[in-house]
């Protein structure tokens, strides 16, 4: 089996590559070998900019011998055809969300990576942050007894007045329930369980959309899918949901989710951050804040766990079946849309267990290197992790020293 640090190779050289890179050259647990665009230049510009030594062709990324796990950061379409050749090479696989545009092909990348003894895991990683541990946390412990309904909004303008190439959030593989339903379908899944089945309703408001920044600002390009989603969601465990996802909303609510239990009601941290502050309501008792516990990192934190899951030999948390179950559900959300029928979600899943409370992303835990990250950083509770400029990488850090913590990771 392999130790130490694993050798992580970034297919796709876009926007959210930042974020990425500059975490996982952070984390003391992962060695980022190499980047890969369709792009060479791009993937060239990306890896000078994070110090990352090698870049070119995907094809050269997956040849090399020093990736282990492939972060596949490229659009939706090619999430499935991208992760199949990372398996056919021997790696393992993060994904971006969605996992897939459809149950086959995503059922057949995980049965390839089962056949392969290989793992494939997915975003949303907000999950395991700070924010959405410490409020799982408090369920688990009963804080507001048995959970029984919820209510999470997501409802903007539309992001094609700030995204520089906002077309494929408009057309298959996008609108508001592809990109924005996986962080809150995760994070009511990962409180309910697995979803039994769906009832919605949908529609856009408008056939075409105009580009409102950067240097192809005024092209009006078409939209295809829906831009509002409404759902009730009902889980097999009894629990239901209502869930409203919205491009056409000129009123911004976003970040809303309540779950509500036998006890009392709990509202949670914005499911696409990894931080923020959980509010506890109790009949009778005044509103208690509970702040979140645990370091902070960002995006990469699940391809992070995934890591550390494949050297331990346990299961990831932020499981490809996991994904794949959201996948369905927002599938069956779409189906229904389109029948105005209840639409029943067949896949399952196994919710994972919380994270320790002193889980620490940038501790070096894959060669002894103790319990503080080579930057300085450490656990801390209630607030973000600070780190010294002096800090500099352990013998067993594959990146630099972390920069610039407690940032708000972007939306993708």
């Amino acid at each position: 089996m392999s130790t130490g640090p694993v050798g992580v190779g970034v297919i796709g050289a876009g926007t959210i590559s930042d974020t990425y890179l500059e975490n996982l050259t952070a984390f003391a647990d992962t060695r980022v070998v190499a980047v890969a665009d369709l792009d060479p230049e791009r993937a060239a510009a990306q890896a000078a900019k994070h110090g990352v030594e090698r870049s070119g062709t995907v094809e050269q990324l997956l040849a090399d011998s020093e990736v282990e796990l492939v972060v596949n950061l490229t659009i939706p379409a090619a999430h499935v055809p991208v992760g199949m050749a990372a398996l056919d090479a021997g790696k393992h696989v993060w994904s971006e969300k969605p996992l897939g545009l459809d149950r086959g092909s995503a059922e057949l990348l995980l049965a390839k990576a089962r056949d392969a003894g290989l793992r494939v895991a997915c975003a949303p990683d907000t999950v395991l942050g700070p924010g959405l541990q410490t409020a799982r946390r408090a369920i688990d412990a009963g804080r507001i007894g048995q959970p029984r309904s919820a209510l999470a909004l997501f409802q903007t303008p539309g992001p094609e007045s700030w995204h520089p190439a906002p077309e494929f959030l408009f057309q298959t593989g996008g609108g508001p329930l592809l990109d924005m339903g996986p962080y809150y379908l995760t994070s009511l899944a990962t409180v309910f369980g697995p979803i039994d089945h769906v009832t919605a309703a949908g529609g856009r408001a408008r056939e075409t959309r105009v580009i409102g920044s950067g240097p192809r600002a005024g092209t009006e390009f078409e939209v295809t899918v829906p831009t509002s989603v409404s759902a009730l969601v009902s889980f097999e465990g009894g629990g239901s949901a209502q869930l409203v996802l919205s491009f056409d909303s000129a009123l911004v609510r976003t970040g809303f989710v309540e779950v509500s239990g036998t006890a009392g009601t709990l509202v949670l941290p914005d499911p696409n951050r990894f931080d923020g502050v959980t509010a506890l309501h109790v009949p009778g008792a005044e509103k208690e804040d509970l702040e979140p516990v645990g370091a902070l990192a960002g995006r990469g934190t699940g391809a992070l766990e995934l890591a550390r899951a494949i050297r331990a030999g346990v299961p990831e948390r932020a499981s490809g079946e996991l994904a794949a179950h959201v996948l369905d559900a927002m599938l069956a959300i779409a189906e229904s849309v389109e029948s105005g029928r209840t639409v029943e979600v067949a896949s399952t899943f196994a919710v994972p267990p919380t994270l320790p409370e002193d889980w620490d992303p940038y501790a070096a835990t894959l060669c002894g290197g103790g319990s503080r990250n080579p930057a300085g950083r450490s656990r801390v509770r209630g607030r973000v992790p600070r780190v010294s400029r002096a800090g500099r990488p352990g013998p067993c850090s594959g990146g630099r020293a972390a920069r610039r913590p407690g940032r708000r990771p972007p939306a993708r």
